[in-house]
């Protein structure tokens, strides 16, 4: 377990996941707090097993970053133009689709193998290119990068980011799963009920392994459309680019036994793997590379985590004073939930301290304008 102050229930999560059968190695990251089944910031590595609630609800939801060849001054300069730009291309909230829908390969992939996954694709294609709610994002901010990395100099960059996952159709096969997986384990304990697993040898295992890469595929497809909408508006070049899922499950090999890893809310960091850990909307995101730390199943945090649950952030904060906050810092937000203030998250900062010895900050990125889901 990484992290100093992470809640006891979240701890009690990871314990009762590291009791199942099928259970081989846990880890918890300093993010991590309560979700269902495994917490958020949980790492799980299963026997040739996979749990649907121990990748999560949002399937594959990922970061992506993309380094332009804009001026960092474009940031006050040409401010009003990448507001509309942001405003007019991109597209947020629950159910929120495309009255006309865009095109990607990802929709001509197979998406008839089982009817849980066939039954989703009319509302995959309306969603393609849009973000969810939450603390799903899309944000233009600067990237400090003191050592060049692949062909980007070291400098001061104007940088897009983004986080989202598999929106919808994600979400529908996360859940038909989960309900297949908990009536074969029914005998689970109350607290545990969220933990029913599939068997890789079985037609659902098989199933459910085929619909989480789909939706990997998509949400990827999602993030590309986003970049390159934004990126063709502003008629920039790409310098670099890089993305990591953090909700997702991998085969690969741990002490030498071949395992089924699950990461929900947390970043692969094998050695020399790129990872984007955020922070809030007023505190800085790192750009990472991967220690390859065993005990961690190579894993990192992947982001500040929440301090307080949605329905307490609503209560205790309010707009008016959060957004004087903001602006004295310089950061404008177009729009957002009050339930994701930068005070209903960690320290980022302590975060990134409290796993020093699972990855290596390579760069620095600070948001300047945010655009999330309205409240």
């Amino acid at each position: 377990m990484w992290g100093s102050d992470i809640d006891p229930a979240a701890i009690e999560q990871m314990q009762n996941a590291c009791r199942l059968p099928v259970s081989v190695q846990g880890a918890l990251m300093p993010d991590a707090h309560v979700g269902y089944g495994l917490p958020i910031g949980g790492v799980l590595a299963t026997d040739n097993a996979v749990i649907p609630y121990a990748v999560g609800v949002d399937i594959a939801c990922r970061m992506k970053l993309t380094v332009i060849d804009m001026p960092v001054n474009s940031l006050e300069r040409h401010r009003d133009e990448l507001i509309r730009v942001l405003e007019s291309q991109t597209l947020f909230g629950a159910g929120r689709e495309f009255s006309k829908p865009h095109d990607h390969p990802v929709m001509h992939e197979d998406w008839d193998f089982c009817k849980a996954v066939a039954q989703t694709k009319s509302k995959a294609r309306g969603q393609l290119g849009t973000s969810g709610s939450g603390n799903h994002f899309v944000e233009y901010g600067t990237l400090t990068l003191p050592e060049a990395i692949r062909d980007l100099p070291a400098g001061t960059y104007l940088a897009i980011l983004s986080h989202s996952g598999s929106r919808g159709a994600g979400s529908i096969i996360a859940n038909h799963f989960s309900k297949v997986a908990r009536d074969l384990h029914k005998k689970l304990p109350r607290q545990m009920q969220h933990l029913g697993w599939l068997s890789l040898t079985s037609d659902a295992g098989r199933d459910y392994w085929r619909a989480m890469h789909l939706m990997g595929m998509y949400a990827a497809a999602n993030h590309e459309i986003i970049h390159h909408k934004l990126t063709r508006a502003l008629k920039s070049r790409v310098l670099f680019q890089m993305e990591n899922h953090h909700n997702f499950a991998w085969k690969e090999t741990h002490g030498g036994r071949n395992v089924i890893v699950h990461r929900k809310g947390a970043t692969p960091a094998g050695v020399g793997v790129l990872g984007m850990i955020p922070g809030s909307m007023a505190s800085p995101g790192f750009l990472v590379r991967g220690k390859g730390e065993a005990a961690s199943l190579n894993s990192a945090a992947h982001g500040a985590g929440r301090l307080m649950s949605r329905s307490e952030a609503k209560n205790r904060f309010a707009w008016s004073n959060v957004r004087r906050e903001l602006e004295a810092a310089g950061i404008t937000v177009l729009s957002a939930g009050v339930d994701e203030v930068p005070g209903a998250y960690k320290d980022i900062h302590k975060v990134m301290r409290e796993q020093a010895d699972l990855v290596e900050i390579i760069a620095r990125f600070d948001p300047k304008i945010v655009k999330m889901a309205r409240d």
